[in-house]
């Protein structure tokens, strides 16, 4: 995919959920009273504007990227005497204090009602439920007596019923304190067993928390039902594609390997680079073909360049008894999409709160390379795909705006609050150090996210020197 194609996706997700954390502001101020200036989507010179009854200017500015809300404020310059009333500065804290929360809900309420619109809409929620696969030997997971079959119950005491639920579990057990007690069942056990995994100190714990290494890092995976090798949609332009592969096709051998399971087929390409020139033989029909494939590239789970073909795998569908089915009506679904975002918001308040505390891998703040990008592989991958996108994106711009950084919402919202308290405002110097502080903040964030985009995006390429 292109970076063209990256950077529509971005600033269409940007330009959206940052219109309705402005929109948040701009309902509740107008509620309560506030004047409201103007409204615009986009910063720079206006596209588009107009003026309403209500005397706001609604705009469309040049640079999508962002919006803002203005609101009549006697800081910024004299206020008619009949509009002081309406200014920002004359209205009581906790009016200031609705209008500055009222972005980051409005963020929180998107997610969920996106949420609960993707549930209703499927009727049933299927997730696959927390049974062990591989155990790699001499791992944390062997040493504690996982095996291959087992059935997760519980992590420090607390029930789980499918592997999101484990996944969430582990990893909030071990940026904690790296140690989490399962209660599993073996397949043919009649009682279940306790077996407790333990990570070493802070640092590993820290490299378990990096991108894609959790499973590595604690040596298990879910089972999962054998994909058959064969293809399901053919990407177009890939390889896969330019060679002729047609959906259907069932891989019998690539590089010399031969192919019983998809994940063979992964297993082939992402141990090859990209540019390698390898043999597939298929079989179509009762007729098998061998053609030659030069492998494009992509980014591996450790940010190394990996061969990629360009084939996707057909579903395989878990057995019934492996799955936890959930048929939703409106208001079940709306209490599923509550419970997730809630999950997924205090999932981030723990990660960012130990990673401050060094548990949690810096490597997990992401820059706008990333995103950029994960923008545009969710819009390829259709319209779900995009939506789950926008939720996790809107939840993270929620809570982040909450965090007491003066610049921020929530950092507004301190000021506000140390002004109720104490009668009366902060003094301007005060405020200002208050704001360099913020700035400073969130440049050295920026920077270790940038440097987290640069590390995953760029370097891989000046070390294989493509």
């Amino acid at each position: 995919m292109s970076l063209a194609w990256y950077a529509l996706w971005f600033i269409v997700a940007v330009s959206l959920l940052v219109t309705v954390h402005e929109y948040g502001h701009f309902w509740v101020a107008r509620r309560l009273g506030f004047k409201v200036l103007r409204f615009s989507v986009g910063f720079g010179k206006p596209l588009w504007e107009r003026q309403g009854s209500d005397g706001t200017v609604y705009s469309i500015a040049m640079l999508p990227l962002g919006g803002y809300v203005k609101l009549l404020d006697e800081r910024e310059g004299p206020v008619p005497t009949a509009e002081l009333s309406r200014s920002y500065t004359r209205k009581p804290p906790w009016q200031r204090i609705l209008v500055l929360l009222a972005g980051p809900a409005f963020n929180i309420l998107f997610a969920i009602l996106v949420l609960w619109g993707m549930f209703w809409h499927k009727g049933v929620i299927e997730e696959e439920r927390p049974v062990v696969g591989e155990v790699a030997v001499e791992s944390v997971a062997s040493r504690a007596g996982l095996v291959p079959e087992d059935v997760i119950l519980a992590i420090d005491g607390e029930k789980v019923d499918t592997q999101q639920q484990v996944i969430l579990g582990l990893l909030d057990a071990i940026t904690a304190n790296g140690r989490a007690e399962l209660l599993v069942k073996g397949k043919d056990a009649s009682t279940p067993r306790t077996v407790s995994l333990e990570v070493g100190g802070s640092e590993a714990r820290r490299k378990l928390t990096e991108p894609a290494a959790l499973y590595n890092g604690l040596g298990f995976r879910f089972w999962q039902p054998p994909v058959p090798p064969v293809a399901g949609r053919i990407e177009e332009g890939s390889p896969a594609d330019k060679a002729g592969l047609r959906e259907g096709d069932r891989f019998v051998e690539m590089a010399g390997r031969p192919i019983n399971d998809f994940r063979d087929l992964l297993a082939v390409t992402t141990s090859s680079k990209p540019g390698d020139v390898i043999d597939v033989r298929i079989r179509r029909g009762t007729e098998e073909h061998t053609m030659r494939v030069q492998l494009a590239g992509q980014k591996g789970p450790n940010g190394k360049e990996i061969g990629r073909l360009g084939v996707y795998n057909q579903v395989a569908k878990y057995p019934e008894e492996l799955t936890v089915v959930t048929t939703l009506t409106p208001l079940s679904a709306l209490g599923a999409a509550s419970r997730e975002a809630w999950d997924m918001t205090l999932l981030q308040v723990k990660l960012v709160s130990r990673m401050i505390t060094g548990n949690v891998s810096l490597k997990n703040l992401s820059g706008p390379l990333s995103i950029a990008q994960f923008a545009g592989e969710s819009a390829s991958g259709g319209v779900v795909t995009f939506l789950n996108f926008l939720v996790m994106i809107s939840l993270s711009l929620g809570f982040l705006n909450l965090l007491p950084i003066p610049i921020l919402d929530g950092g507004q919202v301190v000021f506000q609050l140390v002004e109720w308290l104490k009668g009366s405002p902060l003094s301007e110097r005060a405020q200002a150090f208050g704001q360099q502080i913020g700035i400073a903040l969130l440049i050295l964030l920026m920077g270790v996210a940038l440097f987290n985009d640069v590390a995953f995006q760029i370097g891989p390429r000046l070390v294989s020197g493509q």
